[in-house]
């Protein structure tokens, strides 16, 4: 995937949002639609599916390296994972000529590993039909807020987010890239009822011991993996060795300023502490209460 240089990135402006079949967009995710929807899955492919700034990059590699860490270890260190593992619905086409989709069915991995943050309904039908397995990872939406919020303000591709204030309350109304967190979320969750090859992973559950939700995730995909094999995973996953690791931090990526912040900025649980005041803190509690009170999904904002 080639990308121009940061210069000419200044020249183009940010994306707007729009409503997309009730959901909030931007064109760099609807512009390939059609081919997005007829997608074809295959019956051994794993889809990771998250909100923005879940944990989405840390589960791909953790699978990167379940399935492909002893064979394929020149590719982990010269080619960056979102080429390895494609985000299906981006059509970045202002700075590269290849779409999500093609991307994905050019895999030459078996199984294929692909990533998306659409909403349930809008996931490609084949992906059910083919009996698709799929991991979810959902992170408690008070520090979702925080990291998208810094995410928003290094990516160009991204709407202006204005300061934390004005963006909290962009958050609290569903206002974001892929619509509201609530319902992204509960909308997983209630699919989990009944599509049995979905294991849903907590961002919580996994900063407090990976190791054990990397053995979650072996047993869900009837993987073998060696308990030695295991703990180097473990160990190759932690946030500090990712963040140092250019495959996996996107620094590759020229639309993402890290001067502002980095990618993979704490990987931490409760730093939205530092963000919210008590005034914000409350609104936020009771808006949360509104709109997750049909679910029974339930979250850590500590550990």
């Amino acid at each position: 995937m080639e990308f121009p240089d940061m210069a000419s990135l200044k020249l183009h402006s940010r994306p707007e949002l729009f409503d997309f079949e009730g959901v909030s967009m931007t064109h760099f995710f609807t512009d390939n639609w059609e081919k997005v929807k007829n997608f074809q899955a295959r019956p051994d492919d794993i889809l990771i599916a998250t909100y923005p700034k879940a944990g989405t990059t840390w589960v791909s590699y953790i699978l990167d390296l379940l399935y492909f860490g002893n064979d394929d270890l020149q590719l982990q260190t010269s080619q960056p994972i979102y080429t390895r593992i494609p985000f299906l619905e981006s059509c970045f086409q202002e700075f590269s000529t290849v779409t999500g989709t093609e991307m994905a069915d050019n895999l030459p991995t078996s199984p294929r590993l692909i990533k998306t943050h659409l909403p349930v309904q809008f996931v490609p039908k084949s992906f059910w039909e083919q009996n698709s397995r799929i991991v979810y990872v959902a992170r408690n939406a008070k520090d979702n807020a925080v990291s998208y919020f810094h995410f928003d303000r290094m990516n160009m591709v991204q709407p202006e987010p204005g300061d934390w204030n004005s963006f909290l309350e962009k958050f609290m109304k569903g206002k974001n890239v892929f619509g509201p967190w609530y319902d992204h979320v509960s909308g997983w969750w209630e699919k989990k009822q009944t599509y049995s090859n979905l294991l849903y992973l907590f961002y919580e559950d996994l900063v407090e011991d990976t190791g054990r939700e990397v053995e979650r995730l072996c047993s869900f995909l009837g993987l073998s993996t060696s308990v030695e094999a295991r703990e180097k995973i473990t160990k190759g996953v932690q946030f500090d060795a990712m963040k140092q690791n250019n495959m996996t931090n996107h620094a590759t990526i020229p639309f993402m300023d890290f001067k502002i912040s980095p990618f993979m900025r704490k990987g931490k649980v409760g730093d939205w502490k530092r963000h919210f005041t008590v005034a914000q803190n409350e609104e936020f509690d009771e808006v949360y209460k509104q709109k997750m009170k049909k679910t029974t999904v339930k979250f850590r904002t500590e550990i």
